[in-house]
């Protein structure tokens, strides 16, 4: 008991007064610096530069980082917090053996460990049939009830009828989908619109998906459909991102004005471009099909490269070289939460500069997401701070060395 209220007035204490924090080195979102200091007061940056130019307001706490380079809190782009690795329980027995409340629990546990990994900012790109569980998860962070990042959360995602799962049940049986069912122009509108009222902040529609088990994937809603869903979260202040892996589906969705494309595995040259060009970005999950793919059996130290890992090496290759935005997000809940450093790992394995996936997991994140006072360390920007032992510019496995966490001002991990 007396080291939670320890924590707890320390925690206050840093809200009410100022901090400095003294790294070795400084990513800002941007760039990397050297001999930076960042001050923090209440739960906003108030300093971030040379060290050499400010002066210290009295009674300011000093947290010497040495061996680390402080950064702006990871923004996690595709997230599932409801869900827990395959190799544990497989997706069909999840949504259909857990109830809503065990999950919601284990999602507890999942955001807890998200924050501790660094991760001050997730959207959470829905709920796989536990409803609106996410949204709940949401508020009891936003309440201080428990510890999370910030949320962004779609709820249960936006299928056509008929191409999702839990499937292999005879015509007789009911299941709870994974997702929420709709056809037609009428009722697409309909479902956003109670999506939103019971509080989604994103609409995540499937743009193409398996028609049957083992089916290849089709594009499923028609171009109305999209476009309708789209103006129906915009005229709120919504926005809505597609899981989409065919050329049509990806095309469908970006005519239809979606702001993030999901996976994207089966793009071509002609498809990013056309995201380049309206500004939408791509949010490849290059290690959710790492994961799965072991799932079945690969072993990356002894077996060669399956096609399907293959296939996903070129398709980032020629998003890379497309110059379209690259959303950081894992599709962690896939795999284990906590470890959404996998991501950042693969995409360098993949070809992507170390700096540049920094740049995706902070700045760029926060501002394709429309979050304004978040993803770099700037005066005036909220204090969602982290450091990780190392510099992860130079070896980007650093990013799992998470030795400091603060959230809104507050300091979770030291």
């Amino acid at each position: 008991m007396k080291s939670i209220v320890f924590f707890f007035l320390f925690s206050v204490s840093l809200c009410s007064a100022q901090t400095l924090l003294k790294p070795d080195q400084v990513f800002d979102g941007t760039e990397l610096h050297t001999n930076w200091v960042v001050l923090v007061e209440g739960n906003q940056i108030t300093y971030a530069g040379n060290a050499n130019g400010i002066t210290l307001p009295d009674n300011t706490t000093e947290i010497d980082l040495t061996g680390s380079t402080l950064m702006p809190g990871i923004i996690e782009g595709h997230s599932h917090v409801l869900l827990h690795p395959y190799n544990e329980t497989d997706w069909n027995d999840q949504v259909l053996k857990e109830s809503p409340v065990e999950r919601a629990v284990r999602g507890t546990v999942h955001v807890k460990n998200s924050l501790l990994a660094g991760v001050t900012t997730m959207r959470d790109l829905g709920a796989e049939g536990a409803g609106y569980t996410d949204v709940y998860l949401k508020k009891t962070i936003d309440n201080g009830i428990i510890d999370g990042p910030r949320l962004l959360v779609a709820g249960p995602a936006i299928v056509a009828t008929g191409a999702y799962g839990p499937k292999g049940f005879h015509d007789g049986v009911t299941v709870t989908l994974g997702a929420e069912a709709a056809s037609g122009v009428d009722q697409c509108i309909e479902t956003v619109r109670r999506q939103m009222g019971n509080g989604a902040d994103i609409i995540k529609i499937y743009a193409d998906y398996r028609w049957t088990p083992g089916a290849d994937s089709k594009a499923t809603f028609l171009q109305e459909e999209i476009n309708a869903m789209v103006a129906t979260a915009t005229t709120a202040g919504k926005y809505v991102v597609a899981h989409a892996g065919t050329p049509e589906g990806m095309r469908r969705a970006i005519l239809g004005g979606v702001e993030t494309i999901e996976h994207g595995d089966g793009g071509t040259p002609e498809i990013f471009k056309m995201m380049k060009d309206k500004g939408i970005g791509l949010c490849p999950t290059l290690a959710a099909g790492d994961a799965i793919t072991q799932y079945r059996g690969w072993n990356k130290a002894t077996d060669p490269e399956p096609e399907r890992i293959q296939q996903k090496r070129k398709s980032f290759k020629m998003a890379l070289e497309s110059g379209v935005q690259i959303v950081f997000g894992g599709d962690v809940g896939v795999f284990t939460h906590g470890e959404n450093y996998r991501e950042m790992e693969l995409m360098v394995d993949y070809g992507m500069m170390p700096l540049a996936v920094l740049k995706s997991a902070t700045s760029g994140n926060a501002s394709l997401f429309h979050l304004n006072q978040l993803g770099s360390l700037k005066k005036g920007f909220l204090a969602d701070i982290i450091a990780v032992k190392g510099n992860p510019i130079e070896d980007i496995s650093a990013v799992k060395n998470v030795s400091f966490v603060m959230k809104d001002g507050v300091v979770y991990k030291e």
